[in-house]
């Protein structure tokens, strides 16, 4: 472990060494890809003995959605899956006060949605520091996730955070890269694009693949993509999600500041000691989720308004409102 660790440093440094220009891509975008197999080795260690892979915590999924709260350590985590499940989830002035994760579970407009505290990361965590790699491995089967900050800490830290989920292959607020990529037996490899493109030429895209051992395939970039986002899509492991970034402590700073903080995108600011703005944030969440409640009719009697079917946004065919509701129902039905 600690050599993967030592070859992801050297390339880490190779890559602020060097400059960034047409010149230079070609050797970036291999980088690129040598940095993304290190990492994968990293959750995936392949030795024989030694720890599992990069395993979360066993919390059964249950409810409609899954969401979860990544955060350093002492920021509010467990005060507001408190206020806002009411499940009991230790709370003290020490940091790293929730050592495993903790599940509660909200329900908001009939939707049931279980909420996970997962313990405080530290910079570090996506290698595995302070039992990071747990943490962010839990964080990867949520359907939304949100980062809490302090808001008296400096905002740097939400660049810190993205950092390590990014380097565990989740994917905040964006879509999956708009490309498509299909190895094939011979013919070398093809790049053809619809966009003007600026980041990717075809000696990149062969570096890259060659890096993967990728000799034959097609390519076609519909948007102006970068290395980053060749590589994401011949990795497959990608997991893009909705994220929230829930300010906490905003009764501790002036109005001055919670107008800056105002700017951000993606953002919530609430103060879970004093419940300020925890509607809100509720709000926020199930527009994120983007889930739909579809009221089901009795034969001969009026729609149940109470007890909805909730189906996500991305799967809502009547063949998954039937799994929803009954393994069974499909194979009766005509």
């Amino acid at each position: 472990m600690a050599t993967v660790m030592q070859k992801i440093k050297d390339i880490e440094d190779e890559m602020a060494r060097t400059q960034k220009n047409k010149a230079t891509a070609h050797h970036l975008g291999l980088l690129k890809a040598k940095l993304a197999k290190l990492r994968r080795e990293l959750l995936t260690p392949s030795s024989k003995g030694g720890g599992g892979a990069g395993e979360g915590f066993d919390v059964t999924k249950s409810g409609d959605s899954r969401v979860g709260l990544v955060g350093f350590p002492s920021v509010g985590k467990s005060t507001l899956l408190n206020k806002l499940t009411g499940t009991f989830s230790e709370v003290a002035s020490y940091e790293f006060t929730t050592l495993t994760c903790i599940p509660g579970v909200i329900t908001y407009r009939g939707a049931k949605i279980q909420l996970l505290d997962l313990p405080g990361i530290i910079e570090g965590a996506k290698d595995g520091k302070g039992r990071g790699r747990q943490v962010i491995s839990t964080a990867r089967t949520c359907n939304c996730i949100l980062i809490v900050l302090d808001a008296i800490k400096p905002i740097t830290h939400k660049r810190l955070i993205e950092k390590e989920l990014e380097g565990f292959g989740i994917r905040l607020n964006k879509e999956p890269p708009n490309l498509s990529f299909r190895k094939k037996d011979k013919g070398g490899i093809n790049l053809t694009s619809t966009a003007t493109t600026t980041h990717l030429d075809l000696e990149t895209v062969k570096a890259i693949c060659s890096e993967y051992r990728i000799h034959n395939a097609d390519i076609t970039l519909r948007y102006d993509a970068t290395a980053d986002d060749l590589i994401d899509v011949i990795e497959g492991s990608r997991v893009y999600m909705p994220c929230i970034y829930v300010v906490n402590k905003i009764d501790q700073i002036t109005l001055e500041e919670l107008e800056i903080l105002d700017k951000l995108p993606h953002y919530c600011p609430i103060s879970a000691h004093l419940e300020w703005n925890l509607d809100g944030l509720l709000d926020k969440i199930w527009e994120y989720l983007s889930l739909t409640r579809i009221y089901t009719k009795p034969k001969g009697m009026n729609p149940d308004y109470e007890d909805p079917v909730i189906l996500s946004s991305k799967k809502r065919t009547v063949e998954d409102f039937c799994d929803r509701i009954h393994k069974d129902m499909l194979k009766q039905f005509k």
